[in-house]
């Protein structure tokens, strides 16, 4: 299939307005009333389908290791599987996005739900016929990370095709809740499972899979407004790059793409430095536990409250605010004792980052053209997850070099007043365009 894509792309004197300004045009007289999002059958088929996908992932996650151990006991099995899913998820994420432009985005995400769910499907039947092996459990592993990747791009286009302007950061505020509520019930759910049966897990996520497929098949999409330009066909490669400019000639997306990467990666580099002080102070497992709940329920108080404070609070408030309010809160963390205390002041810090992350990814959908959301939701999904590669390696550095996890946590709070600082120099982000619309249920 051959899409005619757009040609004009954004200088930065271009896309540096504020959203929503009048065009001109003839009234076109009072707007009909928008239904709440509950209401809303698309948006609703959308978010469920990608719930179940992010449980889905979550379960596995954890589900595989736990199955190499159960297998081998190998631990250089185990990294091999983790590398590999990270590698995979990264490189995909490069054409993930022309392929969510290129091609009928329902249609993406059905097919790789499909195929997902036959990956999973394959592994649990292999072990319930007692076949475990290692290569078809790395190959269902690739499968996972590639499809998982494409699926992402194609569905977080896909949320302005069913949502008004006017309620879009809302849409974009709850979809931020979902990881958090993967994030809290994935673990539990796979550990309580694969202690069931190792078989378990693996049924249960090809199931979720084929729910979130199903829910695909349910999901009506209007046509994308790709113009015809009259353009050849400039391939897959071409898309690709067109992409990377358009990001890279956005002054307001190319600053915080690095704003954000700044910060994923020491927060990244942070929980490995929380969880090494932690043991320096002798918490208890269940008390490690406990900590990192206070993380994912922080996240997901943040995100619930994300649309009230979006409505009520300009846009650099929110990003002005959450830079200063991390590099607080991590300089805290250096002179409190590890366990819950420690967890209380992680939590303050994820209260903050749906909401700032809202703010973005709002701006990011309304100034980024139907037929390039793809691409520039790609380019964003590879810088975080390349943070969230190196965040750990560089917080294993740093305990190592600083002898101890305290100095470890105030190097990053140092990291984090560096980037607070330089988010209020920043005219760009000092300036963050704020949106028209207000936000609405």
């Amino acid at each position: 299939m051959r899409v005619a894509r757009p040609t004009d792309e954004p200088t930065d004197e271009s896309t540096d307005q504020s959203i929503g300004e009048p065009t001109g045009g003839e009234p076109t007289g009072p707007p009909a009333p928008l239904r709440p999002l509950s209401r809303n059958r698309d948006y609703n088929v959308l978010w469920t389908g990608q719930l179940l996908s992010e449980l889905a992932f979550e379960i596995a996650m954890v589900a595989v290791p736990l199955l190499i151990l159960a297998h081998t006991g190998s631990a250089i099995q185990m990294g091999i599987a983790s590398s590999v899913l990270a590698a995979v998820r990264m490189l995909a994420a490069i054409p993930a996005g022309a392929i969510a432009d290129r091609w009928n985005r329902r249609a993406v995400m059905l097919i790789c739900q499909g195929l997902r769910a036959v990956g999973m499907g394959s592994l649990a039947a292999a072990l319930a016929l007692d076949r475990y092996s290692y290569w078809h459990l790395l190959a269902v592993v690739v499968l996972e990370g590639v499809l998982g990747s494409v699926f992402e791009p194609a569905e977080h286009a896909a949320l302005p095709q069913v949502v008004p302007e006017s309620q879009l950061s809302t849409a974009v505020a709850r979809n931020a809740a979902r990881p958090y509520v993967a994030t809290l019930l994935g673990p539990s759910v796979a550990g309580f499972l694969f202690s069931v049966h190792p078989t378990d897990p693996f049924t249960v996520t090809a199931a979720m899979l084929a729910l979130s497929a199903g829910a695909m098949t349910l999901l009506r999409l209007p046509a994308a407004a790709r113009p015809d330009t009259g353009e050849a066909d400039r391939g897959m490669g071409g898309e690709m790059a067109a992409g990377f400019r358009w990001v890279l000639r956005n002054r307001v997306l190319r600053t915080t793409l690095l704003w954000m990467m700044g910060t994923n990666l020491v927060f990244n580099a942070l929980l490995v430095i929380i969880l090494a002080l932690s043991h320096e102070d002798h918490a208890a497992p269940g008390e490690i536990g406990l900590m990192m709940a206070c993380l994912g329920a922080g996240g997901l108080l943040g995100a619930a409250l994300a649309p009230w404070l979006h409505r009520r609070l300009p846009a650099p408030v929110i990003v002005l605010g959450f830079a200063w309010l991390a590099a607080v809160a991590t300089g805290l963390m250096a002179v409190v004792s590890g366990g819950v205390p420690l967890g209380v002041l992680l939590g303050l810090a994820a209260l903050f980052a749906p909401v700032a992350n809202t703010t973005v990814m709002t701006h990011q959908l309304l100034v980024t053209p139907d037929g390039m959301r793809g691409r520039v939701s790609s380019i964003s999904a590879l810088c975080s997850s390349g943070a969230g590669a190196l965040g750990p390696l560089v917080g294993g550095v740093l305990v190592a070099r600083s002898g101890g996890g305290t100095d470890a946590v105030l190097a990053c709070g140092a990291a984090l007043a560096l980037i607070a600082v330089g988010t209020t120099a920043s005219p760009v982000l000092r300036r963050f365009p704020t949106s028209s619309g207000q936000a609405q249920e």
